[in-house]
């Protein structure tokens, strides 16, 4: 996977729901830039824009952003 540790899903997720950064932007009520952020992990978006983002392309929180901590 490309980025660094802890890098978050949202990029793969919007690609694989077909949807551009600026239309998950309009979705969710933010720039095209914060997406561009929140996708390189430079930005931790709050749980209720993380939740909106999940909805938005139809993903969970937990899967767009994990713990990396895989200790089950």
């Amino acid at each position: 996977m490309r980025g660094h540790a802890g890098a978050n899903q949202v990029r793969e997720h919007r690609r694989l729901a077909g949807f551009t950064q600026a239309q998950v932007a309009a979705l969710v009520g933010v720039s095209r830039q914060s997406v561009v952020s929140i996708e390189r992990g430079d930005y931790a978006p709050s749980v209720y824009l993380a939740l909106r983002l999940a909805r938005a392309i139809d993903s969970s929180v937990e899967v767009l952003f994990p713990l990396g901590e895989e200790s089950e």
